[in-house]
């Protein structure tokens, strides 16, 4: 007799992957379409890049309201709530092209890609056992970057009409939510420590005393990812760069790279070490983006920089995890990974607002300009950190 799928791990380990790529499709498909459809009306890009911010202030202020309802009503119903919201938002968004309207649209994205993010990622890492648990949010994780990669392929839609990019991810949403509804519902175990249990000031300064480069390169991805794809298509329509390049290969390609190497620069920072990895990747993005100001012109070129940069950087936020992991006690681990995905949404905010602010200013090269500095100040701060860690083991081995 064949197992009923609410009490199949297999589907519901799958249809939970499915939530993610949806949420991941969600993001990068609205941070092109809109910062296009924006330009069309004349807004000003840094205006542009304050309007992607919203969707990461959103995710910032529901963060710590999340798990309340998950140990409340269990996973599935938050999940739930969160495609509706999901669904709904974005079948808005064509209705009515305001700025204002759009902002507070794309918070509440923001809120409803959160629901689904915290709860699948729990209901995941609880229900998995320790020796698949790696590999399950790997597949995760790659399902994210998958769904990402994909969304600003719609950009080429609005050539058809506005509403049909919209139409396509509000779909999906409907259907992520059919398999929802042959879920069976649970909640956390009653022991399961989160984040918002170790909220204190004083675990928060241990992780920044003990790891706080580790959590950088969650910053530095969100800066890097959110310009990339809020501020690059706005550049190129003022550089006259073909805008379909952008969308359907230029940016596609950085991410569909990042999924080349992500096992493989787990296995190398495994053997020589998480910070030189992180450094080389820091330095190497650095180079890579300044020369790419002046390559622009020669599109083979542009992306065959785009795939090798998506290779080397994509990689940023889960080595910065594993690193964390490396320099924090387990106790410790919940309230450093909340503190990486706020960093995380923070550089998703000031990314696109400083990206946009330079497009105006300095004009041709402004993007690569912006993500170069931003990885020559991460590269600085390994660089300090070094210092410090080799300072504090020669003071333990004194102590010894």
């Amino acid at each position: 007799m064949t197992e009923h799928p609410k009490n199949n791990p297999v589907y519901r380990y799958w249809v939970l992957v499915g939530m993610v790529l949806i949420a991941g499709f969600s993001q990068g498909m609205l941070l092109p379409v809109l910062a296009v459809m924006l330009e069309g009306s004349g807004v000003s890009s840094s205006a542009n890049g304050l309007n992607a911010a919203a969707l990461y202030i959103g995710i910032i202020l529901i963060s710590p309201f999340i798990e309340k309802p998950v140990r409340k009503y269990g996973y599935k119903p938050v999940i739930v709530v969160g495609l509706i919201i999901l669904c709904i938002s974005l079948m808005l968004f064509p209705l009515w092209q305001a700025f204002w309207f759009w902002f507070a649209l794309r918070l509440i994205v923001g809120i409803a890609d959160n629901l689904i993010h915290f709860s699948t990622q729990v209901w995941i890492s609880t229900t998995s056992t320790p020796e698949k648990r790696g590999r399950q949010l790997s597949l995760y994780g790659l399902a994210f970057g998958m769904g990402f990669g994909l969304g600003p392929m719609m950009t080429r839609l609005l050539e058809v009409n506005d509403y049909l990019p919209f139409i396509v991810a509000s779909s999906a949403s409907v259907i992520a939510w059919i398999f929802m509804l042959f879920l069976k519902n649970e909640w956390p175990a009653s022991d399961f420590e989160t984040a918002s249990q170790l909220n204190t000031i004083t675990r928060y300064k241990k992780v920044l005393k003990l790891a706080w480069f580790a959590l950088l390169p969650g910053f530095c991805f969100g800066y890097l990812e959110a310009s990339l794809h809020g501020n690059y298509p706005v550049y190129a329509l003022r550089m006259g760069i073909d805008i379909q390049f952008v969308t359907v290969f230029l940016l596609p390609s950085f991410v569909f790279g990042s999924l080349i190497t992500q096992l493989p620069l787990g296995i190398l920072s495994d053997k020589i070490g998480r910070s030189k990895v992180l450094l080389g990747l820091m330095a190497s993005g650095m180079i890579i983006f300044f020369f790419m100001s002046f390559i622009e012109h020669i599109p083979s070129l542009l992306l065959s920089l785009f795939i090798i940069a998506g290779m080397l950087l994509g990689s940023l936020f889960s080595l910065g995890i594993a690193y964390l992991a490396d320099l924090v006690p387990a106790n410790l681990l919940p309230t450093g990974n909340v503190m990486t995905a706020v960093l995380f949404a923070v550089g998703s905010m000031i990314g696109p607002v400083v990206g946009g602010f330079l497009i105006e200013i300095v004009g041709q090269g402004a993007i690569y300009y912006s993500i170069s500095a931003m990885l020559a100040v991460m590269f600085a701060a390994g660089l300090l950190f070094q210092i410090q860690l080799k300072k504090q083991n020669a003071i333990n081995n004194q102590a010894a």
